[in-house]
């Protein structure tokens, strides 16, 4: 079998199959919080003390989760094939579940940087940040989450790994959060897209090309596609 260059674009999703809740539904909402009150960079200026207890739940939360079927699938198409994880989400439950190739479009939980050195950034597990923790040049740390009016500092880096792509995987994504959801459009005209989801938004994959739509969970139809693609080929 030749391997191919499998490239996976992941969001909230797949994650939510491992507990993990998600900003959109119920009205946009997260435990009570509207978006732009914990997940913009002007509610960092506005209250950061709110940000940073909103960030400190996610993250005990992320560390409770455990990688589902899904995730593990993924993972073990890598002994197959070329894969390439680039996610929304910012949970570790992909390099957990055993990926070892993931980008992560919108940071990470589990880390903190200083917001004043971007390049100063520090791995603190599940630990929480608190006002007064700084780094070695003295500025207040935070989630090192791209936050709504920031840019997306490894989009380019997404841009050419899609555009490599033999087959794209959408798993758990609505395809509504831009610019992660112009990926998509990034793949070379004849390359198959794959999309996992139990409610597809219809008015968001009008007019892609080689679509073949899994409305089903991420922990059924991964798995699936995952052994379809290992027994019988892509």
């Amino acid at each position: 079998m030749q391997k191919q260059n499998i490239v996976v674009l992941t969001g909230a999703g797949i994650s939510a199959e491992s507990g993990l809740q998600t900003f959109r539904g119920a009205g946009g909402l997260w435990n009570g919080y509207k978006i732009e009150e914990v997940a913009s960079i002007d509610a960092w200026y506005h209250n950061p003390q709110r940000v940073l207890d909103f960030y400190n739940m996610r993250r005990a939360d992320a560390m409770q989760a455990q990688p589902n079927a899904a995730h593990k699938a993924l993972a073990e198409l890598e002994q197959y094939h070329h894969v390439q994880i680039i996610t929304q989400n910012v949970d570790d439950l992909h390099e957990r579940g055993g990926s070892t190739k993931v980008l992560h479009l919108h940071g990470k939980l589990r880390e903190v940087r200083s917001s004043q050195y971007a390049n100063l950034i520090y791995d603190i597990g599940g630990e929480p940040i608190k006002l007064g923790d700084k780094c070695e040049g003295g500025a207040q740390l935070r989630p090192n989450i791209v936050w709504f009016g920031e840019m997306v500092p490894l989009m380019e880096d997404a841009m050419e790994l899609t555009s490599t792509a033999d087959l794209l995987l959408v798993v758990g994504t609505m395809l509504t959060v831009y610019p992660a959801a112009s990926l998509i459009h990034y793949v070379r005209r004849n390359t198959p897209i794959y999309l996992v989801d139990p409610a597809p938004n219809k008015e968001a994959i009008r007019g892609i090309r080689n679509l073949t739509i899994c409305a089903e969970n991420a922990t059924l139809a991964v798995p699936a596609l995952v052994e379809q693609w290992t027994k019988n080929g892509i």
